[in-house]
C-alpha cells in the first residue's frame, strides 16, 4: 500500500468513529441505545407495545373495580 491509500483509510476510520460517537450522543432513552425515529423502527414498536400494555392494564382495572365488562362500562353493548 502506498502512503496515500493508508491516509485515506485512516481518514475513513476516523470519520466512521466520529459518526458512531455522534449517533451515540443523539440517543436520549435510558433503556435503549436506539435513536428515536418515525416509521417502522424497533424504537417505535417498543414504545407502541408499552402503551398497549398500559391500556390493557387500564381496561382490566376498570373491569375489576366496576364489576362489569369494559364494553358495558363504555356503553358499546348493553346487557339484556
Amino acid at each position: 500500500m502506498n502512503s496515500n491509500t493508508e491516509k485515506t483509510l485512516d481518514n475513513q476510520s476516523i470519520l466512521q468513529e466520529e459518526t458512531d460517537s455522534e449517533i451515540k450522543n443523539l440517543s436520549t432513552s435510558a433503556t435503549t441505545t436506539d435513536i428515536p425515529e418515525f416509521g417502522w423502527s424497533g424504537y417505535a414498536e417498543r414504545i407502541n407495545g408499552r402503551f398497549a400494555m398500559i391500556g390493557l392494564v387500564a381496561v382490566l382495572l376498570i373491569e375489576a373495580l366496576s364489576k362489569i365488562s369494559f364494553l358495558e362500562w363504555a356503553g358499546i353493548i348493553t346487557r339484556q
